[in-house]
C-alpha cells in the first residue's frame, strides 16, 4: 500500500496525547507561581521534579541589540560542551549561536550558588526532571535544560529531562538547532505556542530590520507585557512593524528575500480555540508560526501571550469534542482526514488563503514517504548481517598475523604491509565498515532511528566489537601514511568521531560493567582500542628524550613515559591485551626493550617490566 495513502496524519493525535497528560497543567501552575514570586520555583509531583523560571525578571539591555547572536565557542564559560563538540565535526557550517541578551540572562542564574544547589537537590530526589518557564522564563528554561543534559551526559546519567516552554522566543541559529538534533535532544523540548502570541514570532523578522528599527524593543516589550503597563500606542507600534514582515514573507515565499537567522528546535505544540497540533520539523514550525499569525491584531497578541492557562485548561475537554467535516466532501483516505482535522485544530479551516499552505506544511512535518524509525532499524540490522563477511575477513587477518613466523602481530603487520592483495582487501573492508557505521550515526543524529536505539544491546555490542577490531587498523594507517607528522598524534588530531560516540554508548549502558570481571586468559581483542596510539606517542617521547637538552622538558617527558608504563603494566597484568601486543617483534615489545636499555644506560629509573622482559609474561 502506498505510504502517502496509508499513513495517518498524527500531528493532532500527538497534540491530543500531550494535552491529556497532567504535565502541561503542572508546568503552567509552576510557571504562574514563578512569575508571581519573580524567582525560581521548584516542586515535586508524583516523583517528578518541576523547576520553573520566572518570566517577570528582565535581563539587562546594556551592550546588546534587540536580536544580536553570540557564538557558543566565544563564550567565556564552557556551558554546553556536547554542542560545541558536535559542531567541531561539521566545521563547514556556521558555529552554533544564541541570542546574546538571553544567554547573559541565563548566566545570571547559572553563576548563582543557589541555582546549582537547587538543581543538584532535584537530581538526587527525582525520577525525572521538567524544566519550564513562560516568556523569557521559557528561554532560560531551555538553556537550563541544555546545561542539565550536558551535565548528565558527562556523568553518564540516564535521568529523563523534559523542557516545556510557554510563549518562549526563538533562541539560536540553524547550526544551534542542528547541534541539538544531532545530540538527539530535540525530543526533550516542547514549546507551547498560542494562536496569536507574537513573542515566539518576534525573531522571525529579518535581523537587519530588527536592529535598525528598534535596537532594544525586544526587552522593552517583555517589560511592557510582564508589568501589564497597557501602553496601547507602544504595543501597536511594535506590532505594526512585525506583522507586515511576517505577512510579506508568507505572501512571497521568495528564496531570495532576507530571512531571520533564528531557527526553532524541538517540538512545537500550537494551540487555538479549536484545538491543538504538534510538529517536530523546524521548517514546518516556522511556517506554522507565520501562518497562524497572519490574522492577529495588537490586542489579541498581548491577550494570547498572557492566557496560556486558559488554553491548557481547555485542552483536556477539547479532546472529548467530536469534530466533523463541514466543508465539502469527506476526505477519501484516513491520511487526508487526519490532515483536515489538524488544519481544523489550528483554527485555519475557514481561511481559504491559509488553509492550503497549512495543509502542505503539515504534510511536510509528517515526513511522508519516509520509513518509520523501527523499519529503518530493521533494515540496518539486515545490512549489518551482510557486513559480517567484511568483519570476518579482518578477524581472519588478525588470526593469521598472530600465527605468522615474523611475530609482529596484527597492528604492525597492517602498518608495514606492502602492495599485497591481502592487505588491500583488508583496507577496503576497513573503509566499507567505516561507511556503514558512519551512516548509522547519521541516521541516529537525524532522528531516523528509534529513541531507544542506544539501549539495544545488539547495537551496543556490535559497535563496541567493531571499535576494538578496526580502530587499531585506523591507527596503523594514520601512522603509516605519516599524518602524525603533519596533523599531530592520533589521539588528539586523528580519531574519528564515531569511536568517541561508541565510547559513550558503551559507558552509558550496563553492559560495560562486565569489564570489571577478572580475566584468566588474554583478551581476544585489546580492551583499549587506542592502545597502539599510546604506544606511538610513547615512542615519540623516547625519541625526544634522546636528544633533549633542557632538564625541565626532559623531566616532563620522563613523567609521560612513566605514566604510560603504569598504564601498560595494568593492561598486561589484567590480561586486557590480546596476544599480538606481546608478540616478539611487535612495536610494544620493541619499545619496552629500547626503553629498558635506555634506562639502564642513563641509570635514572628502575625497570618496571622485569617479568615481561624476562619472558615470564609471554603467552
Amino acid at each position: 500500500m502506498d505510504a502517502e495513502t496509508s499513513l495517518f496524519e498524527s500531528s493532532e493525535m500527538l497534540a491530543a496525547f500531550l494535552s491529556s497528560t497532567p504535565v502541561l497543567q503542572d508546568s503552567w501552575r509552576l510557571c504562574s507561581l514563578a512569575n508571581t514570586a519573580a524567582t525560581v520555583v521548584t516542586d515535586h509531583v508524583r516523583g517528578v521534579a518541576y523547576v520553573a523560571f520566572p518570566g517577570t525578571v528582565m535581563p539587562s539591555a546594556a551592550d546588546h541589540g534587540g536580536a544580536n547572536l553570540s557564538a557558543l565557542d566565544c563564550a567565556p564559560d564552557d556551558l554546553f560542551p556536547p554542542l560545541q563538540q558536535r559542531h567541531a565535526q561539521h566545521q563547514l557550517e556556521d558555529p552554533p549561536m544564541i541570542h546574546a541578551a538571553i544567554l547573559d540572562h541565563f548566566r545570571s542564574f547559572y553563576t548563582s550558588t543557589t541555582f546549582h544547589n537547587q538543581i543538584l537537590a532535584v537530581i538526587e530526589k527525582s525520577k525525572a526532571v521538567v524544566m519550564t518557564g513562560h516568556s523569557m522564563g521559557g528561554a532560560v528554561a531551555s538553556l537550563s535544560a541544555l546545561w542539565l543534559l550536558s551535565y548528565l551526559q558527562s556523568i553518564t546519567s540516564s535521568l529523563p529531562v523534559l523542557c516545556i516552554t510557554f510563549g518562549s522566543p526563538l533562541l539560536g541559529n540553524d547550526s544551534f538547532s542542528r547541534a541539538i538534533l544531532r545530540g538527539r535532544w530535540a525530543g526533550n523540548f516542547c514549546h507551547v505556542v498560542s494562536n496569536h502570541d507574537f513573542i515566539p514570532r518576534l525573531f522571525l523578522a529579518p535581523l537587519p530590520s530588527l536592529s535598525a528599527h528598534h535596537p532594544h524593543f525586544v526587552l522593552q516589550f517583555w517589560q511592557l507585557l510582564m508589568n501589564v503597563l497597557q501602553s496601547d500606542s507602544e504595543t501597536a507600534k511594535i506590532f505594526g512593524f512585525l506583522l507586515p514582515c511576517i505577512q510579506g514573507w508568507v505572501a512571497s515565499m521568495d528564496e531570495e528575500c532576507v530571512k531571520s537567522p533564528f531557527s526553532p528546535f524541538g517540538n512545537y505544540l500550537f494551540f487555538s480555540e479549536e484545538g491543538a497540533v504538534c510538529v517536530d520539523d523546524a521548517a514546518a514550525a516556522v511556517k506554522m508560526l507565520e501562518l497562524m499569525f497572519t490574522k492577529a491584531s495588537p490586542g489579541s497578541s498581548i491577550e494570547d501571550h498572557l492566557r496560556y492557562g486558559d488554553y491548557v485548561e481547555k485542552a483536556s475537554w477539547q479532546l472529548l469534542m467530536r469534530k466533523s467535516f463541514t466543508l465539502g466532501e469527506p476526505p477519501e483516505s484516513s491520511y487526508e482526514a487526519g490532515l483536515a482535522l489538524a488544519v481544523q485544530s489550528c483554527g485555519l479551516a475557514n481561511q481559504e488563503s491559509i488553509s492550503g499552505p497549512a495543509k502542505d506544511c503539515l504534510k511536510m512535518a509528517k515526513r511522508v514517504n519516509r520509513l518509520s524509525p523501527h523499519l529503518n532499524a530493521a533494515n540496518l540490522a539486515i545490512i549489518l548481517s551482510k557486513n559480517v563477511p567484511y568483519r570476518a575477513q579482518i578477524e581472519w587477518f588478525k588470526a593469521s598475523c598472530d600465527k605468522s613466523d615474523d611475530q609482529m602481530g596484527y597492528y604492525d603487520s597492517f602498518k608495514i604491509r606492502g602492495a599485497s592483495k591481502k592487505g588491500a582487501k583488508i583496507n577496503m573492508n576497513r573503509c566499507l565498515l567505516a561507511g556503514f557505521w558512519d551512516n548509522v550515526i547519521h541516521m541516529l543524529e537525524s532522528n531516523q532511528l528509534p529513541h531507544d536505539f542506544l539501549k539495544r544491546e545488539k547495537w551496543v555490542y556490535a559497535s563496541h566489537f567493531y571499535k576494538l577490531l578496526v580502530e587499531p587498523l585506523d591507527i596503523a594507517e594514520y601512522y603509516r601514511t605519516g599524518k602524525h607528522r603533519t596533523h599531530g598524534h592520533y589521539l588528539k588530531n586523528g580519531r574519528e568521531e564515531r569511536y568517541e560516540i561508541f565510547d559513550r554508548w558503551w559507558k552509558g549502558n550496563e553492559v560495560g560493567n562486565e569489564e570489571n570481571n577478572r580475566r584468566t586468559t588474554y583478551a581476544s581483542l585489546t580492551q583499549d582500542s587506542c592502545f597502539w596510539a599510546r604506544v606511538e606517542e610513547a615512542r615519540d617521547w623516547l625519541d625526544q628524550i634522546r636528544s633533549e637538552s633542557d632538564p625541565r622538558r626532559s623531566a616532563m617527558l620522563w613523567q609521560d613515559i612513566d605514566s604510560f608504563e603504569r598504564y601498560a603494566t595494568r593492561l598486561v597484568e589484567n590480561k586486557e591485551v590480546s596476544m599480538d601486543v606481546l608478540a616478539k617483534n611487535s612495536s610494544f615489545t620493541l619499545l619496552m626493550e629500547e626503553l629498558q636499555d635506555f634506562k639502564s644506560k642513563t641509570q635514572q629509573f628502575p625497570p618496571q617490566f622485569p617479568a615481561f622482559l624476562n619472558g615470564e609474561m609471554v603467552p
